[in-house]
């Protein structure tokens, strides 16, 4: 019998972060959310780079793309409160995949 805690999980986390944020500033911000994510393994990351919007966000047209892919058990409960509360990332999509 399969215990449901010992489940892996995938997930993929986008980021769509301010373009005028420096290299230095968007590596800082990818190794904050890393901390938050806690225990998930990131099994691959992502730079999309820099791609024009749809319909300007938060003032901003273009914005640069990140992509996460997770794999645990559980995401963090205050994960994408945290997220929401920085200001450099205009958007996020966490989405489980598996």
């Amino acid at each position: 019998m399969v215990r449901l805690s010992s489940i892996m999980r995938n997930y993929e986390l986008v980021l769509v972060l301010r373009p005028s944020l420096k290299e230095a500033d968007r590596k800082k911000i990818v190794d904050t959310i890393k901390g938050w994510i806690g225990v998930l393994k990131i099994t691959k990351e992502d730079d999309m780079g820099t791609k024009v919007l749809s319909y300007p966000i938060k003032k901003e047209s273009s914005a640069v793309y990140l992509s996460l892919q997770l794999e645990g058990e559980n995401v963090p409960l205050d994960l994408e409160k945290r997220i929401m509360a920085n200001d450099n990332i205009i958007r996020h999509l966490l989405l489980r995949t598996k």
